[in-house]
């Protein structure tokens, strides 16, 4: 359903949605991030991309406020030019903001980290007005939520305080697109970003004929189905 090199976002954030021995990893890689242990921080990087096949370059600390990720805690550290490189080669993504909606880049300015500006910089390949991000980004969550129910009539992604995925993040990739599993969905969203809206399919792996081909633009959802949600 969706290409193997294509972004995956993690949304995960709660502790208790990962088993024990993976939970115990995510916060070793934070630790490690917020102490500046690089050699730590990409042991641990290069351990589960090889075990499991998880990407956790982009994540931040379970339970944790902040949103800092790698990256992030680089930018506020002034690290080295070297680990910087490494992290974007890992794939960290530049647009990626923390809680209180910083990106790397505008960490280090305040930090003062002015040999990280050029690195951090994001370089956009696929331009969207900036004032449609905003509009795109509410929408596409009320897609995810509409599409996730349960039987509660809440919805898997609340249930599971998901984060959900930014828009703003797909300007920057080669390829404009993710895929955002949602546990207990048995599936998920493929979300790729054509010109100036979103193509978002969804499934249930178990479920035959669940597949869905939505469409976002900054005016609303466009549902198969027919009608605005």
């Amino acid at each position: 359903m969706f290409e193997s090199d294509v972004a995956h976002w993690d949304g995960t954030t709660r502790p208790d949605s990962l088993k024990d021995e993976y939970a115990a990893r995510r916060h070793r890689l934070a630790d490690a991030a917020r102490d500046a242990d690089w050699a730590t921080v990409f042991g641990v990087l290069d351990e589960v991309r090889a075990k499991v096949n998880a990407h956790w370059v982009n994540s931040a600390r379970l339970g944790g406020p902040s949103g800092y990720t790698p990256l992030h805690q680089a930018a506020w550290h002034g690290a080295p030019a070297d680990v910087v490189q490494r992290l974007l080669a890992l794939g960290a993504w530049r647009t990626l903001r923390t809680g209180d909606g910083s990106r790397a880049v505008d960490i280090a300015g305040q930090r003062g980290h002015h040999h990280l500006a050029a690195l951090l910089r994001p370089e956009i390949r696929h331009h969207l007005p900036y004032d449609e991000i905003g509009p795109l980004r509410h929408h596409l969550h009320r897609l995810i939520r509409h599409r996730a129910p349960r039987k509660d009539g809440t919805d898997l992604a609340t249930g599971q305080g998901l984060r959900l995925p930014e828009v703003e993040v797909l300007t920057e990739l080669r390829h404009p697109a993710c895929w955002f599993p949602v546990p207990g969905m048995y599936g998920g969203f493929a979300i790729e970003l054509t010109g100036r809206e979103l193509k978002v399919d969804s499934w249930i792996r178990i479920v035959d004929g669940s597949e869905r081909t939505d469409r976002v633009t900054a005016d609303g959802v466009h549902l198969q189905e027919g009608g605005l949600l």
